[in-house]
């Protein structure tokens, strides 16, 4: 476990890939995503960052903070913003005054683009072109993708208590799998015998790697101490001595 245990099941993070660990305090990833892309720039490297947020991030502090520092020292960073209208229970109407969320690039100097969230080569082409202009150095860019959270925010939330379902049902005749699906199926490149066999053979993967998982032991008591600061200060190694020298099973 690269997070030696210090995340959720659901907070994947996969090193190789470059790709972080999700954070759940709302809009906290955005000023990493712009120090890493600081980062690279200062070291001349030709990539880019990409960071994902949802609406309700863009009422935040740290939404400002990153955007601005951004536009300022045009870091190589692509906010793609899932806009799927209600963080929580609060519309996107009561978070801003704005007309669109992707307009408001345009006070940190830098572009911003609306596309459809439902239509997934639509997102493809405008996050590539965005990290492609990142990589050569023509700064960062906001791309809005408007799409609408169909289900409840979370197994605690009842979003019949501030929606109304004919709205749902509207957006669900658009869901993005299946019109994507669609697309492929007319251009002649999926049917259901490919799906038959995908499924089979990525049903198979997931299998292996549960399997795998399970065989990792769980990580070191004392590593709940690690990875906080570059060096351990003096205190925290007090208590990480004292931890280790209490009994255990």
């Amino acid at each position: 476990d690269p997070v030696k245990g210090h995340q959720m099941p659901c907070h994947y993070v996969y090193r190789k890939g470059n790709y972080l660990s999700i954070s759940s305090p709302v809009g906290t990833q955005l000023p990493h995503a712009v120090g890493i892309g600081w980062a690279m720039k200062l070291r001349g490297e030709k990539k880019s960052v990409l960071v994902f947020f949802g609406d309700g991030a863009t009422s935040t502090g740290d939404f400002h903070a990153a955007m601005n520092f951004a536009g300022v020292f045009r870091t190589p960073t692509v906010f793609l913003c899932n806009n799927n209208q209600w963080a929580i229970s609060v519309p996107v109407a009561k978070q801003t005054a704005a007309a669109t969320l992707a307009e408001k690039a345009n006070a940190y100097g830098f572009d911003g683009i609306r596309v459809d969230g439902m239509d997934a080569l639509a997102v493809y082409r405008a996050t590539r072109d965005a990290a492609r202009n990142a990589r050569e150095g023509l700064g960062p860019m906001m791309v809005e993708a408007v799409t609408y959270r169909i289900g409840p925010h979370s197994s605690s939330d009842d979003p019949s208590r501030y929606r109304d379902e004919a709205e749902v049902a509207a957006w669900q005749a658009r869901d993005p799998l299946l019109r994507f699906r669609r697309y492929l199926e007319h251009a002649g490149w999926w049917d259901d015998a490919r799906e038959a066999r995908l499924e089979q053979e990525i049903g198979d993967e997931i299998t292996r790697a549960v399997q795998e998982a399970e065989r990792i032991p769980p990580p070191a008591v004392e590593t709940i101490f690690a990875d906080v600061y570059a060096e351990m200060p003096p205190h925290l190694r007090e208590e990480m001595d004292a931890f280790l020298a209490l009994p255990r099973r």
